[in-house]
């Protein structure tokens, strides 16, 4: 009867150390809200901590709500975050979207060893490998040719279905989508 009693005791502990330590690390995961539902991701501070903190605050202020997943290449991943012309209820400026940031300085590269894989989120930048701002990308099949060369910044854990739904763009134009999907909510936590 002691044994169960301890093997009890032990089981609850257990459950109650990983309850709270999900909800620590339930502040390194955003919800983005997609019109086929949501996609939860979880965030890597300990990879990428500058570029987390970054999509927390932007996340936070309520700047990635309404913003267009601008370019979608099938096979391969879909792109949004431009919070300066990508947001389809306040500026939206088409042929501009996926050239803008935030109000937010752009920031230092922070690679790792972490692959570019199915539901991997990683940092958009131009050609200087220090000027990601606030767009991002989630990775829709494997990109080992991106490995060691973007940010990643975490991981779909949940609703990569909802990703594969997301309107496609044009192949012809570099993934521009014409009237495309956006993200209607994103918030910090599940």
């Amino acid at each position: 009867m002691k044994i169960l009693q301890f093997a009890f005791a032990g089981a609850l502990a257990l459950a109650t150390l990983t309850g709270s330590a999900f909800a620590q690390s339930s502040d390194n995961v955003i919800t983005i809200e997609l019109k086929d539902g949501p996609v939860v991701v979880e965030l890597r501070p300990d990879i990428a901590p500058k570029h987390v903190q970054q999509i927390k605050e932007l996340a936070a202020a309520g700047e990635y709500d309404n913003v267009a997943f601008h370019r979608v290449i099938k096979g391969f991943m879909a792109q949004t975050g431009d919070v300066q012309y990508g947001d389809m209820k306040d500026g939206y400026q088409a042929e501009l979207a996926g050239t803008g940031g935030s109000s937010k300085p752009d920031l230092p590269a922070e690679f790792s060893d972490v692959p570019f894989e199915r539901g991997t989120v990683g940092m958009a930048r131009s050609q200087d490998p220090n000027s990601a701002n606030s767009q991002f990308f989630i990775m829709f099949a494997p990109g080992d040719f991106l490995n060691g060369q973007y940010t990643v910044v975490g991981k779909v854990v949940e609703g990569m279905e909802n990703v594969d739904k997301i309107k496609l763009g044009d192949d012809a134009n570099n993934g521009a989508v014409t009237d495309p999907d956006r993200m209607i909510s994103v918030k910090v936590g599940k």
